[in-house]
């Protein structure tokens, strides 16, 4: 049997007011097309199918859209909520779909999903547990718990669960785990909404040895595999939804397993969406221009971080963003006079009001605006955080 795991869509989704709707369309198409051609048997969607719980009809079109192009033929999916999605929202439309081969699983549930490969004959369970809130698993964990106290709850009432779900797997057919969670030892972004409070909301790998042969997991964005029993992994998502998912090469999962075997998995690299990268001008704004012009990046979202000797005007900020639309953030960063004047006087002034008066001084009189003087702000934490780290190695 083959399955394909996907999972954290996220329909509906901007970066920074810009609609990512065609860049998501064209991931649905590539996902059709890879869908026959590698002859997948079984698709497991591992949650975050929107990006908010009151998504847009167009983020709500494709979705559905999706999910009939992909069973067309009788394909199994198999669709849990993740902790972006409202459960009744993504399970709603189940009684005009049951019939299709498309199983949408809003709440946590005691029933075993069952599905049938046409192709091979074989047949798979599928213990699906969307995203577990603490209100989803009815678990009331006391706000003067310890910390390890409500991890160790959590991550427990998660296990028992799963061990429930899977008491129903059986020897002759393939056996399948799939959660929307954040289990220890995963590496997030910053497009993840936080699913843990002080770390209560993590799940021990452990919780999930209940005799999967594979475990398809959601949430973290970057593609990876997971320390534990049998096979688990995290899809990723299908696009670049923030700057610290810059450089990652975006996936799917096909795995071939046979009931009682062990599994196969590979990535299958997408090329849909367009890339987000970081560029560092340290030799100023020429520096961009030139990069501009030899069409660098042409079809990329563009972090820009310019090294400057004075403040950029208004007019030069507005003829970067039309040389090229992909630029979403310009954050300069001013020579070492300004960290040396800020370490002088930061024990009289806030920092914010030490930008705001340098900024006046070399515009001649002008008020940065509220945006400017948060991403200063952002450096200076960079900055300190990476003196911080230093000085700790040092010692």
């Amino acid at each position: 049997m083959r399955i394909l795991h996907t999972g954290d869509w996220h329909f509906g989704k901007t970066l920074e007011g810009r609609s990512r709707l065609k860049e998501q369309e064209a991931f649905v198409d590539e996902l059709v097309t890879l869908a026959d051609e590698e002859q997948a048997d079984v698709i497991l969607m591992a949650g975050d199918v929107y990006d908010s719980v009151n998504p847009p009809a167009a983020a709500e079109q494709l979705f559905y859209d999706a999910c009939a192009r992909l069973t067309s033929g009788g394909r199994p999916l198999v669709v849990i909520a993740g902790n972006h999605d409202q459960p009744e929202r993504v399970a709603s439309v189940s009684p005009l779909v049951n019939n299709r081969g498309i199983t949408l699983v809003g709440m946590p549930t005691s029933e075993i999903i069952t599905v049938n490969a046409a192709r091979t004959g074989e047949v798979a369970r599928v213990a699906a547990l969307p995203y577990p809130s603490e209100s989803r698993l009815n678990e009331l964990l006391t706000d003067d718990a310890e910390e390890q106290g409500m991890r160790k709850a959590y991550s427990e009432r998660v296990g028992e669960l799963m061990r429930h779900l899977g008491s129903s797997f059986r020897q002759d057919t393939v056996n399948l785990a799939m959660s929307h969670i954040y289990v220890l030892g995963g590496l997030e972004s910053d497009s993840e909404r936080p699913i843990q409070v002080g770390g209560a909301y993590t799940v021990d790998p452990s919780a999930l040895a209940i005799g999967a042969q594979y475990t398809a997991l959601g949430h973290l964005h970057r593609p990876q595999m997971v320390k534990g029993e049998g096979m688990m992994r995290y899809s990723g998502s299908p696009l670049a939804y923030s700057f610290s998912e810059s450089g990652q090469t975006k996936s799917v999962v096909m795995v071939d397993v046979a009931p009682g075997g062990i599994p196969a998995a590979s990535e299958v690299y997408l090329s849909s969406g367009k890339p987000l990268v970081r560029w560092k001008a340290q030799e100023g704004l020429a520096q961009v221009y030139h990069w501009l012009e030899e069409g660098r990046d042409a079809n990329a979202y563009i972090d820009l971080e310019i090294s400057l000797s004075e403040a950029m005007s208004l007019g030069e900020i507005q003829k970067l963003r039309k040389a090229r639309e992909g630029i979403i953030h310009i954050r300069p960063v001013y020579p070492e006079m300004l960290t040396e004047e800020l370490r002088s006087v930061r024990s009289e002034l806030p920092v914010h009001e030490v930008f705001r008066r340098f900024y006046q001084r070399q515009t001649g009189g002008a008020v940065p605006d509220d945006s400017l003087v948060r991403l200063f702000l952002e450096l200076v934490h960079e900055e300190e955080s990476s003196a911080e780290g230093e000085e700790g190695a040092v010692l």
